[in-house]
């Protein structure tokens, strides 16, 4: 569910017309509804109440401080994947209790802006990474609250390029090799072993592969305890997916996801950490772009978009689907005709549909694209020095925008000319 729907013949986000925002903002620009946010966040809190647990947003989903305020304010902690979105989080007031820092890669720096921040754990992917987090940590005279990512070997049926828990993947440590880590982790000074984290990928569709994880990471659980671990928490990991096309059946629910989790693992008394990013974002946002010209081609028509990859690149990574709406509600019978949906940047990659049926539409029409809300603004670039777009903030019947479009002064004068020229 969303609060992006047709009123009086036009698309309205929460209590405003989506068109009244487009003649003061200007196309194309993101759009996120804070009902929809705060909605998707609360299913997850609600699924996990039969025992203690932590939300924590998956940040790299969608990072905007305004998105994360609004989440922390509703008792959201977060998860960080780099120094910067750790230095976000802050910033939006998230007390360092409730971050915990994922990421393979973690450099000396992050780990000491990270140790600083006092945060709630880091998930180590790496032994390197957790002698380097011993290290630091002694040599700040802290110690360091780590749960170890296990690859349970579990495929995720998901796209290749967002599946995690496979052996093949770059994430984690094998899982059988897990008593042997965990014991070198007991014996490093300035840690503190506090539990057990996994994560098998991203639009999981299916409970299947996370239920196989699960019981794996129960198993273990069992297995660590016996050896003398205090294992007290279990990451779980996000990656629960939406339904991009609304004509595909929807995935599992949260509350099923919940039940799944205290059947699992529930018997165990962990408190539980879930790390859900795109199903708290996705629906949450559209992507508006106009229509700058309708072309006639050998055979197809193509309707030019103001926005392009560098503003979406998810259908050029990923042969992603979004599902594509007229901002004006087509009436009644009228037919609809196949489209090319294109943007502007000179790359046959930047096409967003192929031949998708769509009623009649020209120059300046306003489109919208669904299930926008993670893993687009973030992910956009200035390439072809377009401006990275505004995103926009509704809340009722009010809106803001959170991130302005930056002119192309602005950009250019971030280039800096060597003396020699």
């Amino acid at each position: 569910m969303d609060h992006f729907l047709y009123r009086e013949g036009a698309l309205w986000a929460e209590d405003v017309p989506v068109a009244e925002i487009a003649a003061q903002v200007g196309t194309p620009f993101y759009l996120y509804s804070t009902a929809t946010l705060t909605r998707h966040f609360h299913l997850f809190d609600e699924a996990l109440d039969w025992g203690p647990h932590l939300v924590c947003y998956a940040m790299k989903a969608a990072s905007n401080q305004a998105i994360l305020r609004t989440l922390a304010a509703e008792g959201a902690g977060m998860d960080v994947v780099s120094g910067g979105e750790l230095a976000r989080a802050l910033a939006a007031g998230v007390p360092g209790e409730r971050i915990v820092f994922s990421g393979v890669g973690k450099t000396d720096e992050e780990i000491h802006a990270a140790l600083t921040a006092q945060i709630r754990q880091f998930n180590v992917e790496s032994e390197p990474e957790m002698a380097a987090i011993s290290r630091i940590a002694s040599e700040m005279g802290v110690e360091a609250m780590i749960a170890i990512r296990v690859n349970p070997d579990v495929d995720a049926k998901t796209h290749a390029k967002i599946a995690t828990g496979k052996s093949e993947n770059k994430f984690g440590i094998p899982i059988a090799r897990a008593r042997d880590v965990y014991a070198q982790a007991a014996a490093l000074p300035g840690l503190k072993v506090v539990g057990i984290d996994v994560h098998i990928g991203s639009q999981l569709t299916q409970l299947e592969p996370f239920e196989l994880a699960y019981q794996k990471v129960a198993e273990l659980t069992e297995t660590l305890r016996a050896d003398g671990h205090e294992i007290s928490r279990l990451d779980l990991g996000g990656g629960l997916g939406i339904p991009y096309a609304r004509s595909n059946e929807a995935p599992p629910l949260p509350t099923d996801y919940g039940k799944l989790i205290q059947r699992t693992v529930g018997h165990l008394g962990c408190e539980i950490e879930i790390e859900p990013g795109r199903l708290v974002a996705g629906n949450a946002g559209i992507l508006v772009s106009k229509v700058i010209y309708l072309k006639n081609g050998e055979g197809r028509d193509f309707l030019i978009l103001d926005g392009a990859m560098n503003d979406l690149i998810r259908p050029a990574m990923y042969e992603a689907h979004h599902d594509i709406i007229p901002v004006i509600e087509p009436e009644v019978g009228v037919e609809p005709q196949p489209y090319d949906i294109v943007g502007p940047v000179c790359e046959s990659g930047d096409t967003f549909a192929k031949q998708r049926l769509m009623p009649p539409l020209g120059a300046g029409d306003l489109v919208a694209f669904r299930s926008a809300g993670a893993y687009g603004a973030v992910m956009s670039s200035e390439y072809n020095t377009r401006p990275l777009i505004p995103e926009v903030l509704v809340n009722g019947d009010q809106f803001a925008v959170i991130r302005p479009r930056p002119t192309f002064d602005e950009m250019i004068n971030r280039d800096t000319i060597p003396e020699w020229l």
